[in-house]
């Protein structure tokens, strides 16, 4: 009785979840599909002008609640329409389920306020690091490839008009999306809290470590957890924001389904750890305390 609870309870979780970033999927796909079949020389050209900037405005997109933006960046990035620096800098700033479990446990606001702050400057910092060195050791310029992601699902997008062509791609990933969330839901319920406590206690800095790396499953259970560790006084501030800022809800699942890049894709994975494990790190060593 007990497990039948559990995996409804988590099924319906998932579900809701995962209906969520439908519609910003689609508004991305949509988006996409326009640029390609209408405008996509002038977008290149306006994208390679704005570049400048996507850090920045991958940092304040992602600190909004929910992994919305986290898989709508992934995809863009798939397209060849942002950066690696603009989608880490989503991904690290991206709250997930943080914020609503915070706010439900009553957290003062000042708290809340400091470890977006922190998320936001994280964003920015290592978004623009990553940026500045492509350009300086590789020249690479910003290049878009839109159609590889019909040619990879199969969808014959060119058949059709971009409404249905974009829910075509919405529905391929959804599915995979709410496929994997509860394989990651039930592996996270079946762990429990108590289990991974008992890790943390006395292992400050191989906590930073282990934060990361829950925080890289993709998966909104892995943000509650972290959250819910800190909140019961479990792990500290360098180990939270480690596994918050790596945490991109279900954004790297959506990067593996739509990039086809494997090397490119454990590259992005590999800089997201290491950028929340070197802020951990330094939080940690800093004492920081909210």
């Amino acid at each position: 009785m007990g497990d039948d609870f559990i995996f409804w309870d988590s099924l319906i979780e998932v579900l809701t979840d995962t209906l969520k970033t439908l519609p910003f999927l689609y508004v991305t796909y949509l988006i996409m599909e326009y640029i390609e079949d209408k405008a996509e020389e002038k977008t290149i050209l306006a994208l390679r002008k704005a570049r400048g900037a996507g850090p920045l405005v991958g940092s304040l997109l992602g600190l909004l609640p929910q992994c919305g933006f986290s898989t709508a960046a992934a995809s863009l990035f798939s397209g060849g329409v942002i950066t690696e620096g603009a989608l880490i800098a989503v991904f690290l700033a991206t709250s997930d389920e943080m914020l609503p479990v915070m706010i439900s446990e009553s957290v003062s606001m000042s708290v809340i306020g400091h470890i977006l702050l922190i998320k936001f400057l994280c964003g920015c910092i290592f978004g623009y690091l990553i940026d500045f060195s492509r350009r300086l050791f590789f020249r690479r310029r910003l290049k878009m490839h839109i159609h590889d992601l019909c040619e990879q699902e199969h969808c014959h997008c060119e058949e059709g008009n971009i409404f249905l062509s974009a829910l075509r791609h919405t529905v391929n990933i959804i599915v995979f999306i709410f496929i994997i969330s509860l394989a990651c839901e039930l592996l996270v319920d079946s762990l429990g809290v108590d289990a991974v406590a008992g890790f943390f206690s006395g292992n400050d800095v191989l906590g930073v470590f282990m934060a990361a790396l829950i925080g890289l499953i993709p998966n909104c259970a892995a943000s509650v957890l972290i959250t819910q560790l800190y909140l019961e006084q479990i792990i500290t501030v360098g180990q939270l924001m480690a596994g918050l800022l790596v945490g991109a809800g279900v954004g790297l699942m959506v990067l593996y389904r739509t990039n086809r890049g494997m090397r490119s894709n454990l590259i992005i994975t590999l800089l997201l750890y290491g950028a929340g494990v070197i802020s951990g790190l330094i939080i940690q060593a800093a004492g920081i305390v909210l």
